[in-house]
């Protein structure tokens, strides 16, 4: 059975603050924005360059921090230079970026942890500092995985320690696929031939609520902390219901998936780039974090031995399933076939397309596609999948 590498990124926040911190965090500041002038001035885009040509210097401008501070501000200061160098292309940024956040990357020769103890070891200036953290629950399942790479990050709700965990684990050969397709309101998914679920999920209206009432926030109250702490509450709380969804919503997902088979779904890593419609929609889509939530159907389907894959989502949405041929609107989101008839709602099109992608590029034979089609449905409960509550306090 094939095995395949799962990343996930678990949060610690640590009790107390070492002294000297400070200055870490700012000469790491000094240094990554040096890198970055350095890698602008001469248009390196190469770790290993950028870490060759200025290693030395900074070692020996920096003699008492430890020296895998440089390699990861090389790192970081690179990653910066060419999501900075890519916007610019696209005319959405200008002249150099700089480094401002109380952010430092650490590889697993800066830190130790035990979390049995409830400590990180973390590498300074001044000696290895044992730093506790505060324990949670879901920390205990890492117990046999991978440490990888972390961040120390300092933000207006303490210090934190993002450490990346990663695991292997054996994943099925798939026999068959369920092709989700994921919208702002609505999950569909093309469970078999001619059987759907649709799960409406409410999510738009969520975000909007949430937008308007940062908006009200905006307008009404002057600059200051009341007006920050304000939008910063309401910010977690769309966040943490959103999360909650998620969760729920991709356990149902990997719950049918371990029933019919693998899981497709769209590759949709560059759809903002061509997201140009009105301001009002643009802003609505740009808020709508459809990569997450297939990030937590992706590992949560790896942890339980599922097979995911991503398909290319050009014309998903467009074509007829059944011949092939171009749709046509045939009403508020309903589709129809000239060719051969067929007509149905633009979801549930989409859904079965990505799983005739998916099946069709595993190899897996496609089965002989049939009308009628069976709409089925889950009645939303808070046991279930999720409750819409018309407040948005």
């Amino acid at each position: 059975m094939p095995s395949e590498t799962i990343k996930i990124t678990a949060k610690f926040k640590l009790k107390e603050t070492p002294k000297g911190l400070d200055d870490l965090f700012s000469t790491y500041r000094e240094i990554v924005n040096f890198l970055i002038s350095y890698a602008f001035e001469n248009n390196i885009t190469s770790f290993k360059r950028l870490k060759k040509e200025n290693y030395e210097n900074l070692r020996g401008e920096y003699p008492e921090l430890p020296s895998h501070y440089i390699y990861t501000a090389c790192q970081m200061a690179v990653s910066i230079w060419k999501k900075h160098r890519k916007r610019k292309r696209k005319g959405k940024a200008k002249g150099k970026p700089v480094f401002k956040r109380d952010s430092i990357m650490l590889d697993d020769h800066l830190f130790k942890l035990d979390l049995e103890a409830g400590i990180i070891k973390l590498s300074t200036p001044n000696g290895r500092v044992a730093l506790e953290f505060h324990p949670a629950k879901y920390h205990e399942k890492f117990k046999d995985w991978k440490v990888g790479q972390a961040w120390l990050v300092r933000n207006s709700k303490g210090l934190f320690i993002n450490i990346v965990f990663s695991k292997d684990v054996e994943v099925e050969e798939p026999e068959n696929f369920i092709g989700i397709d994921l919208n702002e309101n609505n999950v569909t998914l093309a469970l078999s031939s001619g059987e759907f679920i649709q799960i409406i999920t409410h999510e738009r209206e969520i975000r909007t609520g949430y937008f308007l009432k940062r908006r009200k926030i905006q307008k009404k109250l002057r600059a200051g902390k009341k007006k920050k702490e304000l939008l910063e509450k309401y910010g977690e709380r769309e966040r943490n219901r959103l999360n909650d969804l998620y969760h729920k919503l991709a356990n149902k997902i990997v719950e049918l998936a371990g029933k019919y088979g693998g899981i497709a779904l769209e590759d949709l890593t560059e759809i903002r780039d061509s997201i140009r419609y009105s301001a009002e929609l643009n802003g609505r889509l740009h808020r709508w974090s459809f990569r997450k939530l297939q990030l937590i159907i992706e590992y949560k389907a790896k942890l339980a031995g599922v097979k995911v894959v991503f398909v290319n989502p050009a014309h998903t949405s467009s074509l007829c399933p059944v011949c092939g041929c171009r749709l046509s609107p045939n009403g508020h989101r309903v589709l129809k076939c000239s060719n051969c008839g067929f007509e149905a709602d633009r979801d549930v099109v989409g859904s079965w397309n990505i799983r005739l992608k998916a099946l069709k590029m595993w190899g897996v034979p496609v089965p002989p596609e049939s009308q009628p089609m069976k709409m089925g449905g889950w009645k939303v409960s808070r046991n279930d999948i999720y409750e819409l509550y018309k407040s948005y306090g």
